[in-house]
């Protein structure tokens, strides 16, 4: 039986740049966050022959071909590791609340087929083959950082090169500032889930039809990248708030579905009674997870109780995939 378990993930500064749409003319910068929020996979030998796998539907395919699930079907074409196996999925959030599940579960997924096989394999290697697998084998209107910062973990520094090469490097905080970071930060879950491919093709098309608002948009959101690593270097934690702000304030008009009335209302809220400095919508936006910044946890937390939102507590993940049993 192998398990591996592998963290999902909060953006904290240049999202959207890491799309090849983008980043293949101008070059991206995403710094993101791995959490102690995480997708497992299992796999272990099986007795009858065939694949068996189990996420939210089961499928017995007796060939690779045949199994219906997109990213189960590729990472085994991948990897052919032969048939009487079985494949399994669980995860501490549901997909499609914009804390990069997809890129989170197809590294998982490789990670467990290396491990099925005994072999070992560098975190480098299971973000390449992830990307390879949604973006170019599924053509998937998706970007790199999720893949990224999953194999990695930590406090990433992404640099998106123009020739599709990325440099990464841990954004290196001293102990005291990470935590105060940590314990400044706040999820909520504002409700529902989404698919984020409606709103990463708009972006596409746009980026690649040279559309100057979207374009300037990107161009905002790396600079504001940038900031963040220099306001967080610096030890001025509680000034990325409103780095946070000013950015959700351009990114909400990016596209209609990028919020709604609710998570406006909620955000209000949370800047007022709740005393928060800044805060945007993680992931591709229009539902999910509401991330904010604040000086007063107990504060905003019961301001959002009395809304009717739920929080969801969480540390900073610094082990990236892993391989937790190996029997």
């Amino acid at each position: 039986m192998i398990i591996a378990r592998t963290p999902l993930r909060i953006s904290l500064g240049g999202g959207g740049t890491d799309l090849p749409s983008y980043y293949r003319e101008f070059g991206g910068f995403v710094i993101s966050a791995a959490i102690n929020k995480y997708v497992y996979i299992t796999a272990n030998r099986s007795f009858f022959a065939g694949y068996f796998l189990k996420y939210s539907d089961t499928e017995h395919a007796e060939t690779v071909d045949a199994i219906k699930h997109p990213l189960f079907r590729e990472a085994l074409k991948m990897h052919g590791i032969g048939d009487r196996v079985e494949l399994g999925s669980v995860a501490d959030v549901p997909a499609g609340t914009g804390l990069g599940s997809s890129g989170t579960f197809t590294v998982g997924l490789l990670h467990a087929l290396y491990a099925y096989r005994q072999k070992h394999v560098a975190s480098e290697t299971l973000a390449q083959e992830a990307v390879e697998i949604e973006m170019n084998r599924l053509q998937q209107p998706v970007g790199k950082q999720d893949q990224y910062i999953a194999a990695y973990g930590g406090l990433l520094c992404q640099d998106y090169r123009r020739d599709g090469s990325v440099g990464v490097a841990p954004l290196n905080l001293p102990e005291s500032t990470m935590r105060e970071l940590e314990e400044s930060l706040m999820l909520f879950f504002v409700g529902s889930t989404r698919s984020a491919s409606a709103l990463l093709q708009t972006q596409k098309t746009q980026s690649e039809g040279r559309d100057k608002k979207m374009l300037s948009d990107l161009h905002f959101a790396k600079q504001l990248g940038y900031e963040t690593e220099s306001v967080l270097c610096s030890g001025a934690v509680l000034s990325y708030g409103a780095i946070m702000h000013e950015h959700w304030l351009r990114k909400r008009q990016r596209s209609e579905g990028m919020s709604s009335s609710r998570v406006d209302e909620l955000y209000e809220l949370a800047r007022g009674a709740g005393g928060a400095t800044g805060g945007k919508l993680v992931g591709a936006g229009g539902s999910g997870f509401l991330l904010l910044q604040c000086a007063d946890r107990k504060r905003l937390r019961g301001v959002m109780q009395e809304a009717g939102v739920d929080e969801m507590s969480f540390q900073f993940d610094f082990d990236g995939s892993v391989v937790m049993l190996r029997n």
